[in-house]
């Protein structure tokens, strides 16, 4: 049995759904249903249920869940005794990320191993509210946020803009716009007549604001998709690549995102009129993590892809 193995499985565990757990591990959906099934092998027995509609623990996933979290939770006891002998604590970031950031995070990350070769990095993928919570509790020492509005009524935080992240519409490959408006982008009056996938605004308030004050502005009030949310970004663009021309519908992603996701059923298309919000870096007001400077140089360097 291997650590990711039950690291996969609790976050498959909490989410309920592969897709979404892969992106909150940052790996390709294909690996965890890979190593949480021969996790089932070495325990000889079934963690999950999956049906087409749903995934769900079984008696002997939810047997297991309560002693893979104490595995784990393990692991960091031991990894912190490790630090503390070895003076490490506070040579090791703990940046929160978030779906979408793309080819960003990596230029960051290696233009900070180039400023600290020294400074291990411990990327943490949350919800923006938890992220935030863990920031201004010290849990986190930064975290990539969108928007520049501190959303901090207890004025712990601080946001330091980083770069604007154009968005890019999302269609079907065999929609008439994707064929006729690669060249020079699409206004968002052009899909008034496409239903909109979006996200809940819970789940990323920024965008959904963005996005519907958009509409507004062009005249049309967005039509949303029947039925429920698709569970995650990756579920959403599976879901336009398969319609036919009598369905379509669309969505946004971060250009810098769109990049990484270039796949012949769907079609990303720039806007005319540019469509952005601000990528900026939550940290502590009063308590900066050790190696701001450091990490702000790093952001600077990826965001003008420049060496720092």
């Amino acid at each position: 049995m291997e650590l990711r193995q039950v690291r996969y499985f609790v976050a498959v565990a909490q989410e309920l759904h592969f897709g979404r757990a892969a992106e909150r591990l940052h790996i390709v959906q294909s690996a965890v249903s890979q190593q949480v099934r021969r996790l089932e092998r070495e325990v000889g027995a079934d963690l999950f249920d999956r049906s087409a509609r749903q995934v769900r623990l079984t008696t002997a996933g939810e047997r297991f869940l309560p002693a893979a979290r104490a595995l784990l939770a393990a692991e960091e006891r031991a990894l912190a005794v490790v630090a503390d002998l070895v003076g490490t604590r506070s040579s090791t970031l703990r940046l929160g990320t978030s779906t979408g950031l793309g080819e960003h995070l990596d230029r960051v990350l290696d233009a900070l191993a180039r400023l600290a070769p020294g400074l291990g990095v411990h990327l943490v993928s949350t919800p923006e509210r938890e992220r935030l919570d863990q920031v201004a509790k010290g849990d986190l020492d930064a975290a990539f946020v969108r928007g520049t509005d501190d959303g901090d009524p207890d004025g712990a935080l601080r946001r330091v803009p980083l770069w604007p992240d154009p968005l890019v519409a999302v269609l079907p490959a065999t929609h008439p716009l994707a064929r006729n408006g690669a060249a020079q982008g699409v206004d968002p009056a052009d899909l008034a007549a496409v239903p909109l996938r979006l996200t809940a605004r819970r789940n990323n308030p920024a965008l959904v604001d963005l996005i519907l004050t958009t509409c507004h502005d062009a005249g049309f009030e967005p039509v949303s998709v029947p039925g429920p949310p698709a569970g995650s970004l990756q579920d959403s663009l599976a879901a336009i690549g398969a319609a036919g021309p009598a369905h379509p519908s669309w969505t946004v992603v971060y250009a810098s995102h769109a990049r990484q996701l270039r796949t012949p059923r769907i079609a990303f298309l720039p806007f005319r009129t540019p469509v952005a919000l601000t990528t900026s870096l939550a940290v502590h007001r009063t308590a900066p993590p050790e190696h701001l400077d450091a990490l702000l140089t790093a952001c600077a360097a990826a965001a003008h892809d420049l060496d720092p």
